[in-house]
């Protein structure tokens, strides 16, 4: 596959894979990056669609190798979640980075979409119908969101930056928020399982409201950004966020997910305050016993299911072209449809 242009870092994943489907769609022959294949792309790399690449992308080696020849990056892998050493973080999310940056400029590649998150910029409370002027504070209260802003600095800063080949590196950065919908390997299934134990709880009773994004708007923002992306294209350098435009109470997305894997359950409340307590002594005992799984709730976690979390689209609506392909309701109508067919 020496024509492979595309390179999808964190194809295994959720968003990667969906990106890497619907470039395949399209006609494009892709390269990949991840620790693991998976079926997926397993599938994808017999029908001669996919040349993947496994290794890690603290593994300079691995990361040069997927490069060769690359013209354009979707950089979608990133290690996720509340808990766990920062070290673990810092390799995966700026190490990796900083890896993906060297080695495009080496290799000449002209486009890199990084994908970040909405996450940096929270620093406590509710953020309602902010924009891409919001800064990023100094400080984090979790590893995820504090290695991804350095992340997507240093992508940012490497627009423009001259490559190997004399010409100029292109870079954006999307921020989607909260990616659901088939296919689902992180959000959902807990969802799912608290149902089903009867342990869904709702912070606040879910009346704040958050813009989250279905799994089609989001890969349909990423191929926006990459068709776009020029030295002096509106979008170079710059950041992004990317939702529904459908800023809803968290209770109805909840639940309708749940519903759309055939669950009817009527979820406790708890008050964010309370939340945040049981957080903190959760936090407390897990550090106690020095246990590397994720904690059930951690303050971060309290606060993020607590307060509202919704977006201006303005920005990526004037210079990617950007409007969610599908609605809400269309989204949990398909996710409904997939967990009927298995």
């Amino acid at each position: 596959m020496s024509d492979v242009r595309l390179l999808v870092t964190g194809a295994s994943g959720f968003v990667g894979g969906a990106l890497v489907e619907a470039l395949v769609a399209r006609g494009h022959r892709v390269r990949t990056l991840q620790r693991t294949k998976g079926a997926r792309l397993e599938r994808l790399e017999r029908e001669g669609h996919v040349e993947n690449v496994l290794g890690s992308l603290d593994e300079r080696e691995a990361v040069a190798r997927a490069m060769d020849g690359i013209d354009s990056v979707f950089h979608v892998a990133a290690k996720a979640g509340v808990w766990g050493p920062y070290d673990d973080y810092f390799r995966a999310n700026v190490l990796g980075t900083r890896h993906v940056i060297a080695l495009a400029k080496e290799h000449g590649a002209r486009r890199l979409v990084y994908t970040s998150s909405p996450s940096i910029v929270h620093a406590g409370g509710d953020q309602e119908g902010i924009d891409e002027s919001t800064p990023i504070p100094s400080h984090h209260s979790t590893h995820y969101p504090a290695t991804k802003a350095i992340a997507e600095r240093e992508a940012l800063a490497a627009h423009g930056a001259i490559t190997a080949r004399g010409h100029a590196l292109s870079t954006v950065s999307l921020r989607p928020h909260l990616v659901w919908g088939p296919g689902d390997t992180n959000l959902a299934p807990r969802m799912i399982e608290r149902a089903k134990s009867g342990r869904l709880v709702l912070v606040g009773g879910g009346h704040k409201r958050i813009d989250a994004t279905f799994i089609e708007s989001a890969v349909h923002a990423h191929l926006l950004a990459w068709e776009r992306l020029t030295p002096d294209a509106a979008c170079g350098g710059k950041a992004y966020f990317i939702a529904q435009g459908e800023p809803t109470p968290s209770r109805e997305l909840i639940l309708g997910i749940v519903r759309a894997h055939g669950l009817e359950v009527r979820p406790r409340s708890i008050p964010l305050p309370v939340a945040m307590a049981m957080g903190s002594l959760v936090e407390l005992a897990w550090r106690a016993a020095r246990r590397t799984d994720e904690p059930p709730l951690t303050r971060f976690l309290a606060e993020q299911l607590g307060t509202a979390h919704w977006y201006s689209l303005a920005a990526a609506e004037r210079d990617l072209g950007y409007r969610a392909p599908v609605t809400t309701a269309e989204g949990l109508a398909k996710l409904a449809a997939h967990v009927k067919a298995g």
